[in-house]
């Protein structure tokens, strides 16, 4: 999954990036609220995490914007404002989660998470399709019972394709939710993944099928 982190202080933003990374997100990082308002609405995030004391905009004027426009993707608050006036001003503004600094990052990464897949309506962590099983909070695989080694972009393009089993997602958008901005990509990466997944599902996985000129899609049995 993407995500966009919108958090000013330069330390903890790194410090974030590096562990939802560890924990098999792709992270897009920026720093100012007119940024983020423009990205939002240009690449396909699972999720935003936005800091409240931003350089140029308050991150509730943000948040009021991003909501006011339509924007529905999931969006928690991350900041050192935890009176609980402060926590419902943000709710009601249209946070879906919130949450004070200090923090534990495993917490971060759970939370993410399960909104995440309530916005995706699919609440069960566990993703199946036959013998093949993905545990989104482990971040395991398993075919016939045995665990698949899978590398992080790996697991993000197999979480992707196994959230809409029998249907196509172009590789244009798949590409978007695996790789962040400023990652280094190669014009035939995707397939490279995809290729990797295949022969690791081999022989009895369900067959990700190549839609020529639309994109990929997982078997649904």
């Amino acid at each position: 999954m993407r995500l966009l982190l919108v958090e000013d202080d330069e330390r903890l933003a790194r410090g974030v990036a590096a562990s939802l990374e560890a924990a098999g997100f792709s992270v897009d990082r920026l720093e100012n609220g007119e940024d983020a308002l423009q990205m939002a609405g240009a690449e396909p995030y699972a999720a935003i995490i936005l800091d409240l004391g931003l350089p140029d905009l308050d991150g509730l004027d943000v948040l009021s914007r991003l909501r006011a426009r339509g924007e529905m993707t999931p969006i928690i608050i991350l900041t050192a404002r935890d009176m609980v006036d402060d926590r419902i001003n943000g709710l009601d503004r249209g946070a879906d989660d919130y949450m004070a600094k200090p923090f534990d990052p495993r917490e971060l990464e759970s939370r993410i998470r399960a909104l995440v897949r309530r916005s995706q309506g699919t609440p069960d962590p566990v993703l199946r399709i036959g013998t093949l099983v993905f545990d989104r909070s482990s971040r395991t695989v398993s075919l016939d019972d045995s665990v698949i080694d899978l590398r992080r972009r790996e697991l993000a393009v197999l979480e992707t394709l196994m959230g809409r089993p029998g249907k196509v997602i172009p590789k244009e958008r798949l590409s978007a939710q695996v790789f962040a901005f400023d990652d280094a990509v190669t014009p035939n990466a995707l397939e490279v993944y995809v290729g990797r997944l295949r022969r690791k599902l081999q022989p009895s996985g369900p067959a990700i099928r190549t839609v020529r000129g639309l994109g990929y899609m997982i078997e649904a049995a």
